[in-house]
């Protein structure tokens, strides 16, 4: 670059830091404007009145204003914090006509709208239709711009600037610099969470971005086409053109794995939002969390749609251990309820009612049992002394206690009942060696999640039973026991765990037990049935990522989530972990029920290089002819490596190829290994702290500098989508790749 070329580098910079300091400026009134509000607020609704006495109307009044404004002057001071750095990143010059310049403007565009003490705007925010034509001009169709300029900020300090020409030739006073935004983007380092696109939008992304909110938005594409950040940013439009709905109603985004969650969690608050609820397919049922996963078999059993028919003859077993007969006198009646009327009872209450939400039918089927035993009499003086009943009460609580669905999923590891409740041999032996290994562990699988949510909706929530009766001589509060001469109480337990505690030499359970924490850290099956389950939320949106992974089950979890919704829905045929996609497409037609469709198709791979790539497809069109290709394009002149090695040398060769690798990028660099290698390959990430090593499937929307690929014929082997999950193995690195296969 010449000397004249850096001093017109230079003086651009220079006019763009200028205006960039202008609104830091601004901002930094903002801020003091915010103090102050908060200030105003916390004074509202203070009084003199000293007494306890009910708030006067006007305190009440006072208290409601302090509360909307600190709440308010809460989330402007998150806002501006959050939108601090890379602020202003965009400015358009456009010519409205008339031959000179009168007819030129310039709109800068950043992460939020900052005005000056005029009310006139500074910035644009990227969501603002005055700023679409920053993403949606082109040389075919400028839309009035000339030049749009993309700026490059370290903090407040403008660094670069990188110009796209959208006429033919620039006038005399308009110069244009660097060799666009777009490429300059692609050649930057990975690091360990997504960066947001919001300087580089291109045109078709935007019109996805920007597409109707209501109904089903699917965008499509092949890998690296920036499928993920574009629903992300239409998350952010959505939030911002409608706040009302999508912000009061709730949008969620769903992603394949936890890895993948922290990956992106930045990409929105980047964007002016941090209302999303963020969850990976462990996480969508509130209060418990999965992230182990099934052999493929066991997860194509759980998966399936014909599991549904299993887990509703589950949901209406017996609770294990519960009595299985009634015995009791009654209005003069001896009555004895065997198993087969208790049978009776409880399938006519469960055709009509949920398991959990429907003690009182259960006792008023029982009773309606026993009339039938008895001869002569008042029916219903009969029916009331029955429900009346001591006995009748206690029984009922055993026999008849809610039940947590997770409970209930974990009666599977009995083999003999999964087999009785019509599951095959081999599923039989599958699921209960699933849920023997889940007692033993303590921990779900990514599987569970669906199935519990499906039992949760067939049997209702878990709700706490009516009060028992107490006689007249027991103590109602009990403050401090001590002064009774009662040295130890017995501890309460929640439904459906275990009553067993830890007693002393007296048979007494001591007054001070051991943590919560404690408990759950030494029981397996404790820690399995901890905490509560809420119900199921509905949301206004639902963003769905790697869609083409989800289970037919697991879309029948989030339809519960978004009946009422609309949704976004990101997938690639071609890297697929789900075996049967038209039995998923059924369950992902039934979750969208009659909402409008609309498509959006990405083409153009931005993350790979073409080198990558190109190995990446010619082994993917073997096998999937019909894999949609995107267009790579850009060029590193590096052809990735393969490579072979002993299989007793397999971690020397790899920690060599992560070393040449780490010395050739200046971001992370992935070790992608199936499990076979995992515990051998695990220590290579203490060589640096930019390597991490990963499985095929957490691996799934993520990228990286460069990678090493381990053993892709075992990657096949292991994944339960076969070479499409070796697809996505191969289609992670940006600039550099290896892959290493073990030898004989």
């Amino acid at each position: 670059m010449s000397a004249t070329t850096n001093d017109v580098v230079a003086a651009e910079i220079a006019a763009e830091q200028a205006h960039v300091d202008r609104v830091y400026a601004e901002l930094a009134k903002a801020a003091e404007r915010v103090e102050l509000i908060h200030a105003e607020g916390m004074q509202r609704g203070q009084t003199d009145r000293k007494g306890t006495g009910d708030p006067r109307e006007e305190e009440m009044v006072g208290l409601y204003e302090r509360d909307a404004l600190v709440f308010s002057a809460g989330r402007r001071r998150a806002s501006l914090q959050n939108q601090h750095e890379g602020l202003v990143f965009g400015r358009l010059d456009l010519d409205h006509g008339g031959g000179d310049h009168t007819g030129r403007e310039v709109r800068y565009v950043g992460r939020l709208g900052v005005r000056d003490d005029d009310y006139e705007p500074l910035v644009i925010d990227w969501r603002a239709p005055a700023a679409a034509p920053f993403y949606r001009a082109t040389p075919v169709d400028p839309q009035g711009v000339l030049r749009r300029r993309v700026l490059r900020c370290r903090g407040e300090e403008v660094v670069g600037v990188e110009d796209d020409l959208m006429v033919a030739e620039a006038p005399d006073d308009v110069v244009v610099v660097g060799d666009g935004a777009l490429m300059a983007a692609l050649t930057r380092s990975r690091g360990e969470r997504m960066r947001d696109i919001v300087a580089t939008i291109q045109q078709h992304q935007d019109e996805a971005i920007r597409a109707p909110a209501r109904g089903v938005t699917e965008i499509t594409g092949g890998p690296g086409t920036g499928k993920t950040v574009v629903a992300l940013h239409r998350a952010a439009y959505l939030l911002y053109s409608d706040r009302r709905r999508y912000e009061g109603g709730g949008v969620l985004v769903v992603g394949p794995s936890a890895a993948y969650t922290a990956y992106i969690e930045r990409v929105l608050p980047s964007l002016g939002e941090d209302t999303v609820m963020l969850r990976s397919l462990g996480d969508v049922v509130a209060g418990m969390t999965a992230t182990r996963l099934d052999p493929p078999a066991t997860a194509a059993v759980k998966g399936s749609l014909r599991i549904r028919r299993l887990l509703a003859r589950l949901s209406r077993e017996p609770v294990p251990g519960a009595p299985t007969q009634l015995r009791t006198f009654v209005a003069g009646h001896a009555l004895r309820l065997t198993e087969q009327d208790l049978d009776r009872a409880r399938h006519q209450v469960l055709r009509h009612h949920h398991r959990n939400t429907s003690y009182d039918a259960a006792v008023r089927a029982l009773a309606d049992v026993a009339w039938q035993q008895v001869h002569g009499g008042e029916r219903q003086d009969f029916l009331e002394r029955f429900t009346d009943s001591g006995d009748v009460e206690a029984f009922v609580r055993q026999w008849w206690r809610p039940v947590d669905p997770r409970e209930v999923l974990l009666w599977l590891a009995d083999e003999e009942l999964v087999r009785r409740l019509g599951a095959s041999e081999q599923d039989a032996r599958l699921l209960a060696a699933s849920y023997q290994l889940a007692i033993e562990t303590g921990t779900w699988t990514v599987s569970d999640v669906a199935m519990i949510d499906d039992l949760h909706s067939r049997l209702g929530a878990v709700v706490d039973l009516p009060d028992e009766e107490r006689g007249f001589y027991e103590i109602e509060e009990l403050d401090d026991a001590t002064q009774y001469g009662v040295a130890a109480i017995r501890l309460g337990h929640e439904p459906g765990a275990s009553s067993s505690a830890t007693v002393d030499e007296d048979g007494m359970v001591p007054a001070i037990a051991p943590s919560t924490s404690q408990r759950i850290s030494q029981d397996p099956r404790t820690r399995l049935l901890a905490g509560r389950l809420g119900t199921a939320e509905e949301y206004a949106h639902v963003l769905v990522d790697e869609a083409q992974d989800l289970s037919p089950m697991q879309w029948r979890m989030l339809g519960r989530r978004g009946r009422w919704g609309s949704w976004t829905v990101v997938g690639d045929l071609a890297q697929a972990s789900w075996s049967d996609l038209e039995e998923a497409a059924q369950a992902r037609e039934e979750a969208f029920g009659s909402a409008v469709r609309r498509g959006f198709h990405m083409d153009t791979n931005y993350r790979n290089a073409r080198e990558i790539f190109d190995l990446a497809a010619r082994m993917i069109r073997e096998h999937v002819p019909d894999a949609d290709i995107p267009d790579a394009v850009r060029e590193t002149g590096h052809e990735p490596l393969e490579l072979t090695a002993p299989a007793s040398s397999v971690v020397t060769a790899a920690s060599a190829a992560v070393q040449e690798m780490l010395g050739q990028v200046d971001g992370q660099v992935a070790v992608i290994t199936p499990q076979v290698w995992r515990a051998a390959v695990e220590p290579l990430e203490a060589q640096d702290e930019r390597v991490v090593v990963v499985d095929p499937l957490s691996a799934k929307g993520l990228e990286w500098d460069a990678t090493l690929v381990l053993d892709p014929d075992a990657i096949v082997a292991e994944s339960p989508g076969g070479v499409r999950v070796l697809y996505v193995a191969l289609t992670r690195a940006a600039h550099r790749m290896a892959v290493l296969r073990p030898v004989d």
